[in-house]
Formats: structure tokens, C-alpha cells, sequence
């Protein structure tokens, strides 16, 4: 079977997407092992399907590159926005998009050559709760919890934006892939959970590191930023209602945090389009 497939990224984190709108694409968690390998196939961060959606313009579904299904991606919600109005599934600038962290709205900006340059998404509400990560901390729900990883104390709160973050604010240490796998597969989060480390800089902005569950090191992640701009407000770094920049390694992502809803900005990006047997 031959089928068409679409390059996308939003600052970095990459993504193989394939249009499912109108025929079914079978055993995903098995191709996005496949395909996400870097030097012997497509690569990316996983795999990303836009489905048929009863409640919605379209319906997202997330394979990490280690076959497991994410609930939401932000950098990927923002492409698929950009797919849809690129190609004219939807004709409007306002979309709606499921995931299983719930329907998204996202708002498309749209350049001189009348594709989609940027997108604004309105990610819901950030959950403190450690019943929502889940994680097993004992004691009252604060942020800066003590969390000892490989023999080292940490200070960290933990956020969920539909997938589950713990974020850091101090500089990523090394090795941090033995750090971030050890963070990842710690028994306080028995579902596992993605780790952000953020240092914030003179002009306000904040320069972070991620490690996504499901998939290791990834150059950004949407949720992830959303995420450390909720952590910075809980913690008193950073205040409501104004744009965070988050500063990663594949790019910037505007982040606007209040207590009702967290709208994060950003660019969605196709890179190519190809055709593998599957």
C-alpha cells in the first residue's frame, strides 16, 4: 500500500502526518516506530493522523516514536490546523480540533501567498493536580515539590496540559539523556510524564530543555511550553495575563497563561511531501 504523506513541523518538533479523513490508516503504533527513525526511514517525533471528527472540523490522533498514543501536542495541533485550512478542508480562520485532551480551538494567521505562516491555539486550563499527571507525591499540592532523581535533589512542579509535565526551573543537566529517561520513568509518575528545564533570562523570556515522554529529547514541545509558562506564574517568575516567551531549541513559542485558559502562538511549517509503502 502506497500512501501520501506530509513533513510538518512547528520549531523542530517534527512529525509524519498522514490525512485519514476518508480512509483508515491500520496499526499506527507499529508505523510510528517505523517511520520516526532518523537514519533508516522518514524520521521524526512520531507519527500524527487527521481523522474524521463528529464534534469537530477535524480529529488528531498522536503516536509518539516509541508507538505510545499521546493525548495532545501543541506544535502538532498547529500543523494540523495549517493542513486543513492549506488545503482547503476548512475555508474559515477560526478551527476546531479534537484530541483526546479534549476539542482545541485554534485561530490561523495566513501569509502574502495565502498559506498558513502561524496559528494561535487556546490549550484549555492548566491542571496543578497531582491526581492529573498522575503523580505520587504525598503531602499538600504544592508547586517546588522534592523530587530525588539518580541521587540528585530537585525542585519541581508539575502541571498537566492534557499530557503530563514536570518541569524544572534550573539548568538541564548532563548527561541529559540519562536524566531525562530517568525523570521520564520515575516510580512517582506511573504513567510517565515529559520534564521541561527552564532558566529564565534578563529580558523576562525562559530558555528550556525538553525530554517527551514517548519520545526523548525533542527540539520544542507545545505542551511543554505552555506548561513551564503556568509553572513560572504558580512559582512568581513570571505574571498573568502577559506573553511568556518560551525559548527552545528549535525555536520561539509565544505563551499566554491566565487561570482560565492558556493560549499559546507559534509557526506551523511544511517541510515535504512524499509517498511510502506501508
Amino acid at each position: 500500500m502506497r500512501k501520501k504523506f506530509y513533513k510538518m513541523h512547528g520549531v523542530g518538533n517534527d512529525y509524519v502526518y498522514f490525512n485519514c479523513l476518508t480512509e483508515e490508516l491500520k496499526n499506527p503504533q507499529a508505523l510510528a516506530v517505523r517511520l520516526s527513525k532518523r537514519r533508516f526511514s522518514i524520521g521524526g517525533d512520531g507519527i500524527i493522523l487527521i481523522c474524521k471528527s463528529k464534534i469537530a472540523d477535524a480529529k488528531m490522533r498522536i503516536f509518539n516514536a516509541d508507538g505510545s498514543e499521546g493525548k495532545t501536542c501543541g506544535n502538532g495541533i498547529r500543523c494540523v490546523a495549517k493542513w486543513l485550512y492549506d488545503f482547503k478542508k476548512v475555508d474559515r480562520k477560526e478551527l476546531k480540533i479534537e484530541t483526546l485532551a479534549g476539542v482545541k480551538r485554534l485561530w490561523v494567521s495566513v501569509g502574502e501567498d495565502e498559506k498558513v505562516d502561524g496559528v494561535k491555539a487556546d490549550m484549555g486550563s492548566a491542571n496543578f493536580s497531582f491526581e492529573a499527571i498522575p503523580a505520587l507525591f504525598s503531602g499538600e499540592n504544592t508547586p517546588q515539590k522534592t523530587l530525588f532523581v539518580l541521587g540528585k535533589e530537585y525542585k519541581v512542579t508539575c502541571v498537566s496540559m492534557g499530557n503530563p509535565h514536570c518541569v524544572v526551573f534550573a539548568p538541564a543537566p548532563e548527561p541529559f539523556e540519562e536524566i531525562g529517561r530517568a525523570f521520564e520513568t520515575h516510580s512517582v509518575f506511573p504513567e510517565g510524564v515529559n520534564t521541561e528545564f527552564a532558566t529564565k533570562n534578563q529580558d523576562g523570556s525562559f530558555f528550556v530543555r525538553v525530554w517527551e515522554r514517548g519520545s526523548g529529547e525533542t527540539l520544542a514541545c507545545g505542551t511543554g511550553a505552555c506548561a513551564v509558562a503556568a509553572a513560572a506564574v504558580k512559582n512568581g517568575y513570571a505574571k498573568a495575563g502577559q506573553d511568556i516567551k518560551i525559548l527552545l531549541k528549535g525555536g520561539v513559542i509565544t505563551v499566554n497563561y491566565t487561570e482560565e485558559r492558556v493560549f499559546m502562538t507559534g509557526p506551523a511549517v511544511l517541510s515535504y511531501t512524499g509517498v511510502v509503502e506501508i
